[in-house]
């Protein structure tokens, strides 16, 4: 681990004590502090897991079953009788999506969801699809849940609702740097408030069916005209815009690095945990929805309406809508535990930039942290934080990676066979007509009103994973890796030593330099005549035995004479090295003090010259 030495080495055997005055014997070791991120602190249990990477899923049902009743009710309020087979649909969808990212839990222990899968069974240009799709998903997975959030606050608190934007861009900055600690951390404070939201939803399902009627009705009638009749296209569109309830599902299996150890049973029951939880309390809204006939209000949501039937429109009532609103921008942490490690696994295997592959102390990869919160704030910005444009697009690259995962269990179990391996493609099969079904079903139901956005940005992804990873390749050629190189050349070296003055910073470059290389060479660059004469004969006066070099320049220019100069030395094919001297405080408020030529001068010799250029410290104790 960078900054730390090594502590693989061979620790010495446990002290043995005899047992004495009544206790029990005792072994000692060596106790090494464990830094941030070591060991399984900073990993998931179950529970944990559940609360950090199931919030997409479980907050879809305050919009899940209300795009179902959406779609229907446009042949009319008995059109809604349907809602209830329709949602006992997509939770047997669900069943089976669980069922499978189970076993893709077991079959890819280290993360990457649809895009592992898609790596190993299907070939590259469906795992660039997979992964551009997830990465979509998780983009939009922000952005939807915080705008939705937001909303949810406006309604609450109307001095909100003209800063929409503003209230999504300060979430987002909080659970970005909440993220950037760790994802166990995340976890924590999410723990609470995923408790409260699944007791408050059964609670509503519970109330609502003990009560023969709804407890209070909220919102302003709504006189909807029937523009279509209850046929199989409605029930298609009402299918796929109700399994938008299923994105997140797919966000364990993503995240299964971030579990304790055994990984993958922790990951598995954090799965089936989800599906069960999901499916009760889709399946126990949908009841509601039918035994009231729950029909879109005016200035309320399906689930607020729910709510008021259950809990009246008191204290209640308005704790839970706020409650919602919480946990519809906590769902946004899904996608901070998924993502940063879809895009670890694009960049080791050369598709995105390597820098997506550092983790620092803890187990948190922040540049993809930090990537996920750029891309969502600017997609918010853009869409002004309004959620209905944001849902045509947001499920669509759900269910391409949905799709992709199960096609490529069934080639999974079809070419390895283990025991039970035809029911298990059964499944899958199944699996992956349904999601195919309801992805090209949304696909053209909302294509008009901005899935054309998703179908452009897609390819565009897979086209720069593919071109990142055409340069990697040639790099690689070019560098010969993988290869034995030549025997390497040995050249005599000159070291070029940039200075000012005659001063101890001068003897500690000078140093470090004669330690360094064959020859040592100073070189000065003043304008004024005088103050050359006088550093020359300083100089000479210190005979440190290193020539000195002054350079004339009457325009009062430093860096473009030095690399004018570091060019003519290294014309003659020797090996040329810098050493930039370069004070450092001790103290950070003090480097704004100090002038920063050494480092534009060394960022200039690295663009125009091939030499070695090395920047050496000299620290204050200031």
């Amino acid at each position: 681990m960078a900054g730390r030495l090594a502590l693989d080495v061979h620790l010495p055997q446990p002290v043995r004590f005899p047992m004495a005055y009544g206790l029990s014997r005792r072994e000692l070791r060596p106790k090494v502090r464990l830094l941030p991120g070591e060991g399984g602190r900073y990993h998931l249990t179950s529970v944990e897991g559940l609360a950090a990477l199931s919030l997409d899923a479980l907050s879809s049902v305050a919009y899940g079953p209300e795009a179902i009743v959406v779609v229907l009710i446009a042949a009319g309020t008995g059109a809604l009788t349907a809602a209830l087979p329709i949602t006992l649909a997509i939770t047997v969808l669900l069943a089976v999506l669980v069922v499978s990212y189970s076993q893709v839990i077991a079959v890819h222990p280290d993360g990457g969801g649809a895009y592992a899968v898609a790596k190993k069974d299907l070939g590259g240009w469906s795992s660039l699809l997979a992964a551009a799709s997830l990465v979509v998903d998780y983009v939009l997975t922000v952005a939807v849940s915080l705008a939705a959030g937001a909303a949810s606050l406006g309604s609450a608190f109307p001095s909100l609702r003209g800063h929409l934007v503003e209230v999504c861009l300060a979430l987002l900055a909080v659970l970005t740097l909440v993220n950037l600690r760790g994802i166990a951390e995340s976890a924590r404070v999410m723990m609470l408030p995923t408790v409260l939201f699944i007791a408050t939803i059964l609670g509503i399902i519970v109330l609502g069916l003990v009560r023969s009627h709804p407890a209070a009705v909220v919102g302003t009638a709504q006189t909807v005209p029937v523009t279509a009749a209850l046929g199989l296209l409605l029930i298609l569109k009402a299918f796929a815009a109700g399994c938008s309830a299923l994105t997140g599902v797919e966000a364990i299996a993503n995240g299964v690095p971030a579990f304790r150890e055994p990984r993958v049973k922790r990951a598995q029951r954090t799965e089936l945990m989800l599906g069960a939880l999901l499916g009760l309390m889709l399946v126990g809204l949908a009841v509601l929805i039918r035994r009231d006939h729950v029909a879109p209000r005016g200035g309320v949501t399906v689930l607020a309406q729910l709510a008021a039937g259950a809990y009246g429109d008191g204290w209640v009532y308005s704790a839970t809508n706020v409650l919602v609103a919480l946990i519809l921008a906590l769902a946004a942490n899904t996608s901070f535990g998924g993502l940063p490690v879809l895009m670890s696994l694009l960049a080791r295997d050369h598709r995105l930039p390597h820098l997506f592959g550092l983790r620092k102390e803890r187990p948190v990869y922040r540049w993809g942290v930090l990537a996920l919160a750029l891309l969502s704030a600017v997609l918010l910005i853009a869409v002004d934080a309004d959620t209905q444009r944001l849902i045509p697009l947001f499920a669509i690259g759900v269910f391409i990676g949905f799709t992709i995962s199960q096609v490529g269990l069934v080639r999974h179990w079809r070419t390895e066979r283990p025991p039970g391996w035809l029911r298990r493609a059964l499944i899958n099969g199944i699996g992956a007509v349904m999601t195919a079904a309801a992805a090209l079903v949304f696909l053209v139901s909302k294509f008009l009103d901005g899935a054309w956005v998703v179908v452009l940005a897609v390819p565009l992804l897979m086209w720069l994973f593919a071109r990142v990873e055409r340069y990697y390749t040639a790099v690689g050629l070019e560098l010969g890796l993988g290869r034995i190189p030549e025997p390497p050349e040995r050249r005599t070296s000159l070291v070029i030593v940039p200075l000012g003055e005659v001063s101890r910073l001068a003897r500690h470059a000078l140093t470090a330099a004669i330690a360094l290389g064959d020859e040592v060479v100073a070189v000065a660059v003043h304008a004024d005549p005088d103050t050359a004469r006088a550093l020359r004969a300083k100089w000479d006066e210190w005979n440190p035995g290193v020539r000195l070099d002054i350079i004339d320049s009457p325009q009062r220019s430093l860096v473009q004479p030095v690399v004018k100069y570091v060019q003519r030395a290294a014309e003659g094919g020797r090996q040329i090295a810098v050493l930039i001297p370069e004070v450092e405080p001790r103290h950070r408020r003090y480097q704004i003090l100090q002038n920063q030529r050494g480092i534009l001068l060394a960022t200039v010799l690295r663009a125009r010259t091939d030499v070695v250029v090395c920047i050496l410290p000299y620290r204050l104790s200031l």
